[in-house]
């Protein structure tokens, strides 16, 4: 529906209120229910929104290093503006209408913290190059048969899971819990996200879920919905679920795999197919790898954004440590799948189930484009077997706080995001850090409280 058909529809069907969001640094949702009237009142002008929403963490404590927003400022409003294009009811929620929105101004000049405007921006990029990027992320996320209550009476200890044993793409398990099982099919379908495929990963109480593909934004956008909509969900069916990379050591990590490709402008032909070169991979997929390859260590956090990230991406758990390609081989860093023209691309491995979708994809598309920009040669040969042992072209950073230094002092990472964005993004990195840091773990009191 166009703006007049979306206003004409809220006002026919009567509704009293709207509900929107938009995403933190943190890929967190952040935003409120409406008023009929405030939603059209501001639909030219946008809303005015705190920005402390982009100077806290994700447990609401202000940043100590900020320079976009802080004490110094004094936590003013900001125009946050609604995406009439995102338009969706949410079906559990009696069809309440749902926008997402974003700190976008009408002139361009938009906040530069804000995920989704560099996404958009990085997309603008790409589409004046001549190019229609094709994009999905899918996710694996645990399930826990606990209550928010419960978790902090546990202290998030000796929790239940979903189900018991790995089970991984079991037919079994679902059946078990077949209503919250279908209500994820078919109410995220509802609510414009559809799913290609879902299934038990191994692990207990583990899914693993593919979005069907779509424009880049629009692939991000049901990405950082389908994370809340997943929880909210789970809620209904007296659940917990989350997406940490790594909830337990003795467990697989948590992916957040993204599929990407370029197609022609008019979206008829896939340019990364060529049946006449090598792996049937043509020069501008080979340009779009190098570049990944060649900018993943400067831009590490935005695939791998906590502390808890890098618990993931361990050798033989399922997730990538080195700078690495492969066609069909699960342990380097790209996957080329290439069977076929209509789904041949490109599965970055390195995202975690906790990264931000805006800033992952946008770091997946930007590096890629670099690497056609500069017109890079895929100088990396393709790893054959395992791919962890593969370190002649670098490792992915060991933590969070070597990635973020990393990216910080990137000239790289300044000419794909803007300097603007790389100052805040590096700075919110460096404070999580160091809440880490300060923190004394249960690690330390077992190994260290008697013995030492």
């Amino acid at each position: 529906m166009n703006q007049q058909d979306i206003i004409a529809f809220i006002k026919q069907n009567d509704n009293a209120k709207i509900k929107y969001a938009f995403a933190d640094i943190d890929g967190v949702l952040r935003g409120k229910i409406i008023s009929r009237q405030k939603f059209l009142d501001g639909l030219n002008d946008g809303y005015g929104f705190c920005d402390v929403v982009w100077g806290w963490d994700s447990s609401d404590t202000p940043y100590d290093n900020g320079r976009t927003t802080g004490w110094h400022s004094g936590y003013p409003d900001a125009p946050v503006r609604l995406d009439l294009t995102t338009f969706r009811q949410i079906p559990w929620e009696n069809n309440i209408p749902f926008f997402l929105a974003d700190f976008s101004q009408p002139d361009g000049n938009d906040l530069a913290a804000c995920p989704r405007s560099l996404l958009k921006r990085i997309a603008a990029q790409c589409q004046d190059m001549g190019y229609h990027a094709e994009y999905a992320q899918e996710f694996e996320w645990f399930n826990f048969r606990e209550t928010p209550q419960s978790l902090h009476q546990k202290d998030f200890r000796n929790l239940e899971t979903l189900t018991p044993g790995m089970f991984g793409y079991s037919i079994l398990r679902p059946s078990l819990e077949r209503s919250f099982y279908h209500d994820l099919f078919d109410l995220l379908s509802q609510f414009d996200i559809p799913l290609e495929g879902l299934h038990t990963e191994t692990g207990p109480g583990v899914y693993e879920a593919a979005i069907i593909h779509d424009d880049v934004v629009r692939a991000a956008d049901k990405a950082v919905l389908f994370k809340t909509a997943v929880r909210e969900i789970a809620y209904r069916h007296g659940l917990v679920a989350t997406f940490m990379a790594k909830w337990n050591a003795d467990l697989p990590g948590c992916s957040g795999h993204i599929h990407q490709s370029l197609w022609s402008a008019e979206k008829t032909k896939n340019l990364f197919y060529d049946p006449a070169r090598p792996n049937r991979m043509s020069e501008l997929m080979s340009q779009f790898i190098a570049g990944q390859l060649y900018c993943l260590p400067h831009i590490t956090p935005m695939f791998a954004p906590t502390v808890n990230s890098y618990k993931r991406l361990v050798e033989g758990a399922w997730a990538p440590t080195t700078v690495t390609w492969s066609v069909d081989n699960r342990t380097t860093a790209l996957r080329v799948l290439n069977r076929t023209e209509a789904y041949t691309r490109v599965e970055h491995r390195v995202s975690g189930s906790d990264s931000n979708p805006y800033l992952a994809i946008a770091a997946a598309l930007a590096s890629g484009l670099y690497g056609i920009r500069h017109q890079l040669t895929l100088d990396i040969p393709a790893s054959v077997g395992n791919g962890y042992v593969d370190k002649q072209h670098g490792v992915i950073p060991a933590n969070l706080s070597e990635a973020t230094r990393a990216m910080a002092k990137s000239s790289v990472a300044n000419e794909l995001f803007g300097a603007e964005f790389v100052d805040h993004f590096t700075r919110s990195r460096d404070w999580e850090w160091r809440q880490y840091v300060g923190q004394v773990s249960d690690w330390e009191l077992k190994r260290y409280f008697e013995i030492i």
